[in-house]
């Protein structure tokens, strides 16, 4: 007898295949000790397998685009992190360990210091437990971590992927993905939309999943049928989502105009985003330019990678987003290595505070960028808490002949009070991730709170409808550059509230498009109050897609 197991539903559509689990992890060495005279030997055995991995991350990384490059580059700059190696070293110095040894207490040690501080820097301490596994793989000859290759497509299942085995799947082989742990924004869910993999995480009883069992998964719904019949098998496989293609103007059905953008990490990404017919970029993700250095990338350095995407949309708009550094993203020449609790600490904008050289060199180069190139270059900053802080960015900005100059809304109390954020911002970009975080306290890795880590919930979607408000008083543009942009279900409320541009990754653009083609602006406003009206996340949803039955289920959504 068929029985269905519910998560988080992340990644639509629905796949059928047989289960195929992670590995078994590297195991943990031996408390054992070396000769105190082999100690220069081990260090240097340590070193070698620690470059090993940060190069083939790194190459990895290189390999990738958009999103999984930037996964793929935080976790190789994670390898080659200095405090990891130094009290690895230490470790087999002064207390004799071996170097598998080491560097597993090291690591561990860094993810204790890291959990506690809340998202998103706790989500590191994964990355660093996987950068571990990898290091002593190499040091002690055994399987390192990594997506199974069974030879044959199949349901990958989880407690939950690590950035990096994430980053690398691929869906010509893996059909669906389910996970016990995780949430609606985590790297797994993110990936998972990236590569329209169909995906259910937080799924309560997934871990009871046997290797090689047949489950039919939907992501839509967010469920997993075990014990699935013949007929819903073969109803699943043959369900094969419908490649729609944007044609580049995004409206509703009576023809309010909602622009569609993408968000891109680098000048690969930049074209898969104008291959997909993206109106414009709405997130252009800088950080690729700084991650994994110690010292701040020249100014024409920035300006050649500026270009690079820049020169992709000729005559479209691109929104620059100045760099993000701090929480999971610590960059040595501006955040300090101590901070006890970066998530809630100097990151974004409030990095200019101190260090305001590294700011005005980027703007420096965005403009030089934007002025050898024809694009409509938009700049924005993010972390923007209040009023102030949007008034100095902006004449910042000003001060390089850079006229549009926004806010990210991210932080609770820029939503509140975005009437006077937007007295100096000229437009605004929601980052529902963060502002989800924020409002509702959630660690978006954590299964336990995935109900919670959704742009769902009623609070946040108050929080959407106060911004837009406030910057409609003012005369100013707001659009959406988080995962939420994505959810073609969302999209319509989203509208409603009051966004005039969704960004997101080019896979989701078609979907996005075809719902909003089927629904009046009417409608989308009909449909956000309907949202707004629910308890909670849950009821949220299933009550807008009932209202949308008769646009979903045409299109297969």
């Amino acid at each position: 007898m068929s029985t269905t197991l519910t998560g988080a539903p992340v990644g639509p559509g629905r796949a059928a295949g047989v289960v195929v689990t992670m590995p078994d992890p590297v195991p943990e060495p031996r408390e054992t000790t070396i000769d105190r005279s082999a100690a220069d030997d081990a260090v240097a055995r340590l070193g070698a397998a620690t470059s090993a991995v940060q190069e083939r991350l790194g190459a990895l990384a290189a390999q990738a685009t958009g999103t999984a490059a930037d996964v793929l580059g935080v976790t190789a700059a994670m390898a080659a992190d200095p405090a990891l190696a130094r009290d690895a070293e230490r470790r087999v110095r002064e207390e004799a360990h071996t170097p598998e040894r080491a560097v597993w207490d090291a690591a561990n040690a860094l993810a204790a210091q890291l959990e506690p501080l809340g998202p998103p820097l706790s989500e590191r301490a994964r990355d660093v437990r996987d950068v571990r596994d990898r290091i002593v793989a190499e040091l002690t000859g055994v399987r390192p971590p990594g997506v199974p290759a069974p030879g044959h497509p199949f349901v990958l299942v989880a407690e939950d992927l690590a950035p990096a085995d994430a980053a690398t799947l691929d869906p010509a082989v893996v059909v669906a993905i389910v996970t016990s742990g995780g949430g609606p924004t985590s790297h797994t869910a993110i990936l998972a939309r990236a590569l329209g993999i169909p995906a259910v995480v937080a799924v309560r009883g997934a871990d009871d999943l046997a290797e090689g069992e047949t489950v039919v998964v939907d992501g839509s719904a967010g469920t997993v049928l075990r014990d699935p019949s013949d007929a819903e098998v073969t109803a699943a496989r043959d369900a094969v989502r419908v490649e729609r293609e944007f044609d580049g103007r995004g409206r509703t059905a009576d023809g309010h105009r909602v622009e569609l953008l993408a968000n891109v990490a680098d000048p690969q990404a930049a074209q898969a985003a104008v291959a997909a017919h993206a109106e414009g970029v709405g997130l252009f993700r800088t950080e690729f330019c700084f991650l994994g250095r110690d010292v701040e990338p020249a100014v024409d350095e920035q300006v050649a990678a500026y270009r690079g995407v820049l020169s992709a949309f000729a005559g479209r708009k691109v929104v620059v987003r100045t760099l993000d550094a701090g929480a999971d993203k610590p960059l040595p020449f501006v955040t300090a290595p101590d901070e006890p609790n970066p998530a809630l600490g100097v990151r974004g904008l409030r990095t200019a505070v101190t260090h305001p050289e590294v700011l005005d060199r980027q703007l420096q180069a965005v403009a030089l960028a934007a002025a050898a190139e024809s694009a409509d270059v938009w700049v924005m900053a993010p972390m923007v808490a209040t009023p102030d802080e949007a008034r100095s960015f902006v004449a910042a900005c000003e001060s390089h002949g850079l006229r549009r100059a926004g806010a990210m809304i991210e932080v609770p109390a820029a939503a509140l009070r975005s009437r006077w954020v937007f007295e100096h911002a000229t437009f605004g970009s929601i980052g529902t991730n963060d502002l989800t975080q924020y409002a509702m306290a959630a660690d978006r890795t954590l299964g336990d709170l995935a109900a919670l880590s959704t742009s769902w919930q009623p609070a946040v979607l108050e929080l959407v409808r106060a911004t837009c408000a406030g910057a409609d008083s003012r005369g100013r543009p707001v659009g959406v550059c988080g995962e939420a942009a994505a959810d073609a279900v969302l999209a319509p409320v989203l509208v409603g509230l009051g966004v005039r541009s969704l960004s997101m990754t080019p896979r989701a653009l078609a979907d996005v498009a075809a719902v909003l083609s089927e629904v009046t602006f009417a409608r989308c406003r009909e449909v956000a109050h309907v949202a707004l009206e629910q308890p909670d996340a849950d009821a949220a949803r299933s009550a807008v897609r009932r209202e949308l039955a008769d646009v979903l289920e045409p299109l297969g959504l």
